[in-house]
């Protein structure tokens, strides 16, 4: 146990834990844009599969608060660990930015936070329905929650397609440098690997980008109506 509380408490243990934690929500990300694409199939494939998914409240529930506790750790450790390499380095650079950072790696922190703000709104615009309570409310002919009629719904105002888009885009802004600090935390980047993990973290980023994206540009242009 002493070995264990240890290493949760060094530097390493924090970045392993990131990035573990950056693999779930990484999954569940992908998880959760392939569920929502089913759009494009149309309204009863979208409302069978969302009335399946409500129909295992346990496990609904199970993956909501494990969702939870690792936005938690992550936003946590990430804290930490900006925290102590500051502590560790007073001084800044001198040319003002550390060598060979990336855009991506210095605006790691503030892509998370409005993530996290982003996340929130989410929450309560399509799963809570504090933005609009009445999209809580739809029913489709066979009596289930017409999730598709709410994505369209949710979709249809410019300027919150154009906010989805935005929070899209800092997403994958995000996953382009933390997916590869991801394989670099897990000891799996090295000289030989280095190009080809940055090149699939950048292609990854761009799919869920495009992924996302897609739905609300759908609903502006009535491709989906």
């Amino acid at each position: 146990m002493t070995a264990l509380s240890n290493l949760c408490h060094s530097t390493l243990g924090k970045k392993y834990l990131m990035a573990l934690t950056g693999v779930g929500l990484f999954g569940f990300v992908v998880a959760h844009m392939i569920g929502n694409l089913q759009v494009f199939l149309g309204a009863d494939v979208l409302n069978t599969y969302a009335r399946f998914i409500k129909s295992k409240a346990v496990l609904l529930w199970g993956v909501r608060l494990g969702l939870l506790a690792m936005v938690f750790l992550h936003i946590l450790t990430a804290v930490q660990l900006t925290l102590r390499n500051r502590a560790a380095r007073p001084e800044k650079y001198d040319s003002g930015k550390p060598y060979k950072a990336t855009f991506a790696s210095r605006t790691l922190a503030l892509t998370g936070a409005a993530l996290f703000a982003f996340i929130v709104y989410h929450l309560m615009h399509f799963t809570v329905g504090v933005v609009d309570p009445a999209y809580l409310q739809l029913r489709d002919s066979l009596g289930r929650h017409d999730v598709y009629r709410m994505t369209i719904l949710g979709f249809s105002h410019p300027g919150v397609s154009a906010f989805y888009i935005a929070a899209m885009a800092l997403l994958c802004l995000h996953l382009s440098h933390g997916v590869g600090s991801t394989f670099q935390s897990l000891g799996f980047k090295n000289k030989k690997t280095a190009v080809w993990i940055d090149r699939i973290s950048k292609t990854l980023a761009v799919v869920v980008f495009l992924g996302n994206s897609s739905m609300p540009l759908a609903v502006l242009a009535g491709i989906l109506r």
